[in-house]
């Protein structure tokens, strides 16, 4: 009874359709006080059924009204006809004036007139009193004038609800929201599906995520021995790693609330709204408290101040990065609340956001290596209907530099090729035809391609295939192919080591297996072609960073010009003269230059093999390691390949 008794006492919300209501029942008021509805007469007639009844003599008196609507009335006899049956009788009472039989409106006045004139003739035994009438509806008036203003209230209101994005509630009551959070709340109360046990991979991440959820949990254990609970916590990674699932999982882990939102969701067209979203967030969080608070891509808001402010058109921006850091270690926090948040600018913030205090921790989540990516794949493997010989370990092999979305992704696509082949499994081949759609992109078998340019591309790709079997360094070719695919004409897959170091030997000759294609084209033909755009891109780079970031120019010496943090302060000028410019340039042409060399007399020395191996893959379009092996026999450095356990697969594509 209680309960009902709170509800009665309730106050209704105001709702953005009492406005359209008002609207509609306004339309509807001047049409009922305007005889709109024929509220006058049972039935309406036409001006031709008019001009009849004249003639027949039914017609008593006829009445105008504002030049535009005639008035019927019938006489006594008429009313008694069967065709006036469904007119309206007249009123005989005498407190109440005579009400027309029928209404009609006509349309030019004149016209009606005439034909008026032309029966009513008293020669003719007709004729018929016409009566001028003007009238006013003063409501009907007052609406119209008032209706405009309400027009422009309602659309106003309108307009302020979408900008403010409620979804529910008065819209008067959002036009005050706007400043308000946009969090969305995650508690117990909440189904949330995802675990720690969905998350794959990212062992130390995941730890650290798990160790803020206890904390929370479990507070007394930590602040016993005097400790304080971390106030904030920064994931960082490539996107795709995993940093928004680690904190869903926290979402479904955490038995405290859990304030979910983006770094663009503080971002509005009127001043002063981010920081009042900001002060609103950690209000409610406060009052929930202990809460979780989880920004995601933070760096919408937390770019370094002062950086490319030539115009002060961020001043807002700012000012809600002020309130924010205010908000995580100001004069009055509250340390019941947690700050997780997320980003791959991690360079781009500002440095008193990435203090200790505000944020503790920065949680480093790194693409996945091979045992990771073993685990990621049966995770997404699940609710897959997978081949009984699929081996996950091959699997994972087959996909070096992979992100977790990049493994669901894979796990998709062999779906969707299993399915459009029509099998009731997923083998290992859709596994393999999928990285290849994803990496090289849609095969393109109707391309139209000269019998010169084809015979190109394959001495092209044969030359990347040589040169690689020949180089200690180098990585193994798997798999090489004519076929034109996504942007590039040929691509050549390759089975390299995940290293975490790179010595200068190793780069060394991944630039001459790269300069392969161009070099075989030169030892062929005598000619090049743009077909290297994309080996030429990748050995520039390669070459740059030997010489101005790992320092391994015996020229430069051991120099780096790399700015780790983002935040140069060198601005638009370069860290070194122009002399050492100019060496630097020199050093890098004479590294590739030196690496192209070495690259056409590998392929001289082995010319007859070079042909061999792209006849057969002019004759087969794609070719694998077992065509290397029956052309070059076993590869001289095979023994130390067997010995290292971890070699992936890698593509490297050209155009």
């Amino acid at each position: 009874m209680a309960k009902d008794n709170k509800n009665l006492n309730k106050k209704p919300k105001f709702s953005p359709y009492w406005i359209y209501g008002f609207v509609i029942a306004a339309f509807l008021a001047i049409q009922l006080f305007s005889g709109g509805f024929g509220g006058d007469a049972s039935k309406d007639i036409n001006p031709s059924k008019f001009f009849n009844y004249m003639k027949d003599g039914d017609v008593a008196e006829l009445l105008i009204v504002n030049n535009k609507e005639a008035r019927v009335f019938l006489t006594k006899e008429a009313l008694e006809k069967e065709a006036h049956k469904n007119a309206k009788p007249t009123s005989i009472l005498p407190s109440v004036s005579p009400q027309p039989n029928y209404v009609f409106e006509f349309g030019n006045l004149d016209i009606f007139q005439d034909k008026l004139d032309e029966i009513n003739d008293a020669d003719n035994g007709i004729f018929v009193p016409v009566d001028f009438k003007s009238e006013s509806n003063p409501i009907g008036s007052l609406i119209f004038s008032l209706l405009p203003f309400v027009l422009i209230i309602g659309v106003w209101i309108f307009i302020m609800r979408r900008m403010s994005g409620g979804s529910g509630g008065g819209a008067g009551g959002q036009i005050f929201n706007i400043g308000k959070s946009k969090a969305k709340l995650f508690d117990e109360k909440t189904d949330v599906k995802t675990s720690f046990k969905d998350v794959a991979g990212l062992e130390g991440a995941k730890e650290e995520v798990q160790e803020i959820v206890d904390f929370l949990k479990n507070p007394e254990k930590y602040t016993s021995l005097g400790g304080k609970i971390p106030k904030g916590a920064l994931l960082v990674g490539q996107p795709g790693t995993g940093k928004t699932l680690l904190a869903k999982a926290v979402a479904g882990e955490a038995k405290v609330p859990f304030f979910s939102l983006s770094g663009s969701d503080f971002v509005e067209m009127f001043v002063g709204v981010g920081a009042s979203r900001v002060r609103d967030l950690f209000k409610q969080a406060k009052e929930k408290s202990p809460a979780i608070i989880f920004i995601d891509e933070i760096d919408a808001i937390g770019r370094a101040r002062g950086k490319s402010n030539f115009s002060g058109s961020n001043d807002e921006r700012e000012n809600t990065l002020n309130q924010l850091l205010t908000e995580m270690d100001g004069f009055g926090t509250n340390t019941n609340v947690i700050v997780l948040a997320a980003t791959n600018r991690a360079d781009v913030l500002d440095k008193a956001l990435m203090r200790a205090g505000r944020f503790d921790r920065q949680i480093f989540v790194d693409l996945p290596d091979v045992r990771e990516r073993k685990e990621i794949f049966e995770v997404h493997l699940r609710p897959i209907k997978q081949s009984e010989k699929l081996d996950v370990d091959f699997l994972a092999k087959q996909t070096p530099g992979f992100s977790g979305a990049d493994i669901a992704n894979v796990c998709n696509e062999a779906a969707l090729i299993a399915a459009r082949n029509g099998k009731k499994a997923v083998d290992k081949q859709d596994f393999l035809d999928a990285v290849d759609r994803i990496v090289g992109g849609l095969e393109k078998k109707n391309k139209i391609i000269t019998k010169d340019e084809k015979k190109a591309i394959a001495f092209h790709e044969a030359g990347h295939a040589t040169v690689s079997w020949m180089l200690e360094h180098a990585a193994p070719l798997v798999k090489v192919t004519i076929v034109p695919r996504g942007q590039s004409l040929g691509a050549a897959w390759y089975l390299p080591e995940e290293r975490l170091i790179v010595r200068p030997e190793q780069m060394l000759d991944e630039m001459c297996a790269a300069l392969g294609g161009r070099a075989a084209e030169k030892v062929i033909f005598n000619k090049i072609s743009t077909g290297a755009l994309s080996d030429l891109e990748k050995v520039t780079k390669q070459a740059r960073a030997m010489v101005t970031i790992y320092g391994l120019s015996d020229k430069v010496g051991n120099l780096t010009y790399y700015d780790s943090s983002g935040q140069s302060e060198y601005g638009f000028t370069k860290p070194y003269s122009e002399q050492t410019a100019e060496l630097i340039d020199n050093e890098i042409s004479n590294i590739i230059e030196a690496q192209y060399q070495r690259a056409i007399s590998l392929l001289e020395n082995h010319k007859d093999k070079l042909t061999e191996l792209a006849e057969v893959l002019l004759e087969k379009e794609v070719i694998f390691k077992d065509n290397l092996e029956k052309i070059f026999g076993k590869r001289p450095f095979e023994k130390k390949e067997l010995v290292e356990p971890k070699k992936e697969a890698k593509i490297e594509e050209e155009e």
